[in-house]
């Protein structure tokens, strides 16, 4: 019977689908202990909030609380003071939204996330609920882990996200227009470069590519990346877009172009002709419109307004916010990634020559002088001696 089993690739399969069932049940039942911890964390928070407002207990309710409840359950961990405060910052941040008894999953939006990303969520959007509810639904939209949700939270995010000027309402389908403002924040946040002052486009080309990882970050969900400089035939020329994305969530390519300088209505016919030719050479059948990014230093917004008014493409502008500048002077005096990664081998070379030639002063000296480790070598001399390198 075991061979007819070991044998049996219906039996393998079934192993197989237990072991998928019993994870996804796993899954199921930790969001599950999740929601009700957390219901349970909302609840408590109203109950203290109600009584230190009605001063039922005096001025040290919480401390005294904590104190309490670790000595009736000393084996639990939630009852910390400053866990309690959270607590009850989760109920007045959320006191008007939630209904717990009611059950539909709209208004338990904040128990789907983890304890950890609500306490960050806590610290950042007190009094503001509306601010709270867009981070959580990021968080469970994107799978955002607490350092994620923290970069955001420090960013942010919800005052610049589908604040860019656009024409999208105008020339967009409306359901295309709704996505694509979302799409785009205004300004965006380039703080994870450095550049020296005076920078120049190709500058900040490059480092936003040596940053590739960030800066899809900073755009948003679902972007991919397709080419820096991006090779087009048009007619008889030959044009070079900045940085040409996929958006996957919008199905549709964004052709960015990034100036270091003042918005000028001037850029509105270079980018339109990138999206028309995108359109015409690119998109496919299932695709949407391209959108066009004009990410520049400063804008004026009525001046953009105008222009974006009188473009038959979806055009959006925004600025880029960048606060780490290093001075010309230093710029030029600082190694290159070249430069540090040679010197790195250099030493690398030299530590592995060192071992040998100690291992070998070892073998010569070693009755007069004791062991002799790389560490001694200083342009070949060991402690007191002179070596002839012909001899090592």
């Amino acid at each position: 019977m075991s061979d007819v089993i070991d044998n049996n690739s219906q039996y393998a399969k079934w192993i197989k689908e237990i072991s998928k069932r019993f994870k996804r049940s796993q899954i199921k039942a930790a969001c599950s202990v999740n929601v009700e911890l957390l219901k349970f964390y909302w609840s408590l928070g109203k109950e203290i909030a109600i009584r230190e407002r009605d001063n039922r207990y005096g001025k040290h309710l919480i401390d005294r609380l904590s104190k309490d409840l670790r000595d009736e359950l000393p084996d639990v961990k939630s009852f910390s003071r400053t866990n309690l405060y959270y607590m009850k910052g989760f109920y007045e941040l959320y006191s008007n939204e939630i209904v717990p008894q009611v059950g539909e999953q709209s208004e338990l939006i904040p128990f789907y996330i983890p304890w950890g990303h609500n306490k960050l969520i806590i610290d950042k959007c007190r009094n503001n609920t509306d601010k709270a509810i867009f981070f959580v639904k990021q968080t469970i939209e994107n799978n955002w882990s607490r350092a994620v949700l923290l970069n955001f939270l420090d960013t942010d995010l919800y005052e610049r996200k589908g604040k860019a000027i656009t024409n999208f309402g105008m020339v967009l389908p409306s359901v295309q227009s709704d996505l694509a403002q979302e799409l785009i924040k205004d300004p965006y946040n380039f703080d994870f470069l450095t550049l020296r002052e005076n920078y120049n486009e190709k500058e900040l080309e490059d480092a936003l590519m040596n940053n590739i990882q960030k800066l899809l970050m900073e755009l948003g969900k679902g972007f991919a990346f397709v080419g820096r400089e991006y090779r087009l035939v048009v007619g008889n020329t030959e044009q070079f877009i900045d940085l040409l994305f996929y958006n996957i969530p919008n199905h549709c390519y964004v052709v960015v172009e990034v100036k270091v300088r003042d918005f000028e209505p001037g850029d509105m016919g270079q980018l339109g002709t990138y999206i028309g030719a995108v359109d015409g050479l690119l998109k496919g059948e299932g695709d949407n419109h391209t959108i066009g990014l004009l990410i520049c230093k400063t804008k004026d917004n009525v001046l953009a307004q105008y222009a974006v008014n009188m473009i038959n493409a979806p055009i959006g502008i925004s600025e880029y916010e960048l606060s780490t500048l290093i001075p010309k002077e230093y710029k030029k005096s600082m190694p290159t990634i070249e430069e540090i990664e040679n010197e790195l081998k250099d030493k690398h070379k030299l530590d592995e020559r060192n071992i040998m030639n100690a291992a070998k002063i070892n073998i010569l000296f070693k009755s007069s002088y004791g062991d002799v480790t790389p560490d001694f070598f200083v342009e070949g001399r060991v402690q007191g001696f002179q070596v002839e390198r012909d001899s090592l």
